[in-house]
């Protein structure tokens, strides 16, 4: 098997193990458009197929409209593979992957924006109460966040990161004051790391909650006797 046929069926697993199901289009369309960019077929996307040649017609024009013809076969019959069967019979006589798409957006788009608006409502909703545990709300914002890039809609990490932060009760204020006025830039696998670490001294109320500087953490110094009196 060549190079090229292997990568070809490595990207086409994808759109196999991840099938169309109604639920997942914005996902599953933009695989496909991966898919057809590796294999050059993207074109079929949004180039109608013209007219049949004719036949005296100069070859290389034949060529191309054979080419055009066989690759909108192709990627028909790619389409029609990776949906679940009632999707599948539902399109099975639709020729055209321009007029298939078209068809699935109309069907889909609503129905995926109902579904960002009920994710984002989810998320900027989320707010860990007081005493709870920090990680589980964490690994559950994070899915949140994922979901949207899923949905055609990512989130940066900066702007995570700062929903993340705003979703902590007021005994966080002191770490996040740190985090901020230090300007870390964290993956929101080392910041769900730092609360963690953080969670013991915030829950016993300690007064020199640790801080952050460069990714290390050192507690704020001590106030000396007879400073701040006057």
């Amino acid at each position: 098997m060549s190079s090229s046929n292997h990568n070809t069926f490595s990207l086409r697993s994808v759109l196999e193990k991840e099938k169309l199901n109604g639920s997942n289009f914005l996902e599953w369309y933009r695989n496909l458009r991966i898919v057809l960019r590796q294999e050059k077929r993207d074109y079929v996307l949004e180039k109608v197929l013209p007219e049949k040649y004719r036949s005296n017609a100069p070859q290389s024009d034949k060529n191309a409209w054979d080419k055009h013809y066989n690759d909108v076969v192709d990627v028909t019959c790619l389409m029609l593979a990776t949906m679940n069967s009632d999707l599948q019979k539902q399109y099975e006589n639709v020729a055209s992957p321009i007029e298939m798409i078209t068809s699935l957006k109309t069907m889909f788009q609503e129905q995926a924006r109902t579904e960002r608006y009920q994710m984002v409502k989810s998320l900027v909703e989320c707010k860990l109460p007081k005493d709870a545990p920090v990680s589980p709300h964490v690994i559950k914002m994070m899915g949140y966040i994922d979901n949207m890039g899923k949905l055609d809609c990512p989130i940066s990490q900066e702007l995570a990161t700062d929903i993340i932060l705003q979703s902590l009760p007021s005994s966080y204020d002191q770490f996040i004051m740190n985090y901020n006025m230090n300007s870390l830039t964290k993956t929101l696998t080392e910041l769900h790391g730092m609360l963690k670490t953080a969670k013991p001294n915030i829950k016993k109320g300690t007064p020199n909650v640790l801080m952050v500087q460069g990714g290390k953490k050192f507690k704020k110094p001590k106030q000396r006797q007879g400073e701040g009196q006057g």
